[in-house]
């Protein structure tokens, strides 16, 4: 079968096109409350470090320069590099406290420095955490692991290129968004095509192995048109990866988005025309459809784990590493252990005065319970996979897959009317037509949306 299958149907997306979760847990963050803390963080480390786990390091750089107005991450926006000093003190205080309850054998698998701007840090900070790190936790140094930074290219030239990679980074995510100078204007993220080339070349002649670019449809001023144009561009730049996001305005939630002018949005219907053109254009010039907004080459690792079935997806998005444990280091970083979610505090000042006291700064989370792991086998296999066996989760975890899920079962039935899936005794199969839409199957699964649909209205972006 040819994974990258995916069919335009826009009746089908105009009928399950709903606001819904991501997905990279389950249950989602939403869920996360402040019954959790540093206590049940230490009781998961130890049954790791017990388990002998490989691990997956997320490491958060909060700073950025400059603010783009479309941001929801969180960051800290600064001209001070002086701010940073107190940061990473706090940050090399925690990289210790944590390590010190894993075995120094728990390999880091992989690790991804995500930000704000990774590369706000000067060189020598970027080479004292690292050090910090390799001291801490056990890095591999033969390039085998899948060590990634996210990039903005204003903010990284080739000394910086060649840097990252002397430290044993091999992938890079580089911030792109779109090209025109109009949407660029609007979003106060100017960023020229030549900036972009200059560290994309940098990466590929210090062997990188590996170059993804988000960009984001949905903006303000962006057209169909020009929007087609920055994908073409970008297709000539040959990245391994593309991230193709879909823009959610969500100005009461995301103050920076208070300075988008709502009147210079495109239309639901525009948006629709950009990501179906952006489908055509990428499986044209021979990229396939991994979901959720992700692209590869047909040579990249994503692609060929979904076609060995051995894709996964964590906070990391899709990933190869999902058997490991992650771990989050820095302000508002989220962990997953096992069966526990934790998240540091989102707010800086607290993040470090819990760590200048010798304290963790985890502050909210959650413990796994049966019911979900069950649903999150199911979520991730029809995420990562377009399809379900029912034996598989049956053999896992000893139940009837019919009964226990008996009750949305009619759900299930109406969507295989619509074309979205095939539904039998034995198996659910995600169509070409239903593949974008993969999320309204996946939601369909979770126990935890009625309630919140009944509780709160936009929590979440739309599925397209």
């Amino acid at each position: 079968m040819m994974l990258d299958a995916i069919r335009w149907d826009t009746d089908l997306i105009r009928r399950y096109d709903l606001a819904g979760p991501r997905y990279t847990s389950y249950p989602t963050a939403v869920q996360f409350h402040g019954q959790v803390g540093s206590f049940d963080l230490l009781h998961a480390l130890r049954d790791s470090r017990k388990a002998q786990r490989p691990l997956s390091l997320y490491v958060h750089v909060p700073f950025c320069a400059n603010i783009c107005y479309y941001c929801a991450c969180n960051k800290v926006i600064t001209k001070d590099r002086g701010r940073a000093l107190p940061y990473l003190q706090r940050l090399e205080q925690e990289i210790q406290l944590i390590a010190c309850h894993l075995d120094p054998a728990q390999k880091v698998e992989q690790l991804h420095f995500g930000g704000g701007t990774p590369t706000f840090l000067s060189h020598d900070e970027l080479r004292q955490l690292m050090a910090h790190l390799r001291t801490h936790f056990n890095l591999l140094d033969d390039d085998s692991g899948d060590y990634g930074i996210e990039i903005d290219p204003r903010e990284a030239d080739w000394s910086t290129m060649g840097l990252l990679r002397e430290l044993g980074f091999n992938r890079v995510s580089i911030g792109l968004q779109d090209l025109d100078p109009a949407v660029q204007r609007a979003v106060n993220r100017l960023q020229s095509l030549e900036e972009t080339r200059a560290v994309i070349d940098a990466a590929r002649t210090l062997q990188f192995r590996s170059i993804n670019v988000d960009l984001i449809y949905g903006l303000p001023k962006q057209t169909p048109d020009s929007f087609a144009r920055t994908v073409d561009e970008v297709i000539n730049l040959q990245p391994d990866r593309l991230s193709v996001f879909n823009y959610a305005h969500l100005p009461e939630r995301f103050m920076p988005q208070r300075r988008i002018n709502s009147q210079e949005l495109p239309t639901p219907a525009q948006k629709l025309d950009m990501l179906q053109r952006t489908i055509i254009q990428l499986t044209e010039a021979g990229y396939r459809y991994i979901g959720m907004d992700h692209f590869a080459l047909p040579d990249d690792e994503l692609a060929i784990a979904q076609e060995e079935s051995t894709l996964q997806r964590n906070f990391q998005g899709y990933t190869t590493h999902g058997h490991c444990d992650l771990i989050g280091l820095g302000v508002s970083a989220i962990s997953q252990i096992g069966d526990l979610y934790c998240q540091n505090s989102s707010d800086l000042n607290q993040y470090q005065n819990s760590l200048a006291s010798a304290q963790l700064a985890t502050c909210r989370g959650l413990i796994g319970d049966a019911d979900d792991r069950i649903r999150r086998a199911v979520i991730q296999q029809l995420i990562c996979h377009f399809s379900l066996a029912f034996a598989e989760i049956e053999h896992s975890f000893n139940i009837d897959f019919q009964g226990y899920f008996a009750e949305i079962w009619p759900q299930l039935q109406q969507m295989a009317k619509d074309g979205l899936i095939t539904l039998d005794a034995e198996k659910i199969s995600v169509l070409p037509a239903g593949r974008l839409l993969v999320r309204s199957v996946c939601m369909v699964f979770d126990a935890y949306l009625q309630e919140a649909q009944q509780h709160s209205q936009q929590r979440f972006s739309r599925v397209i």
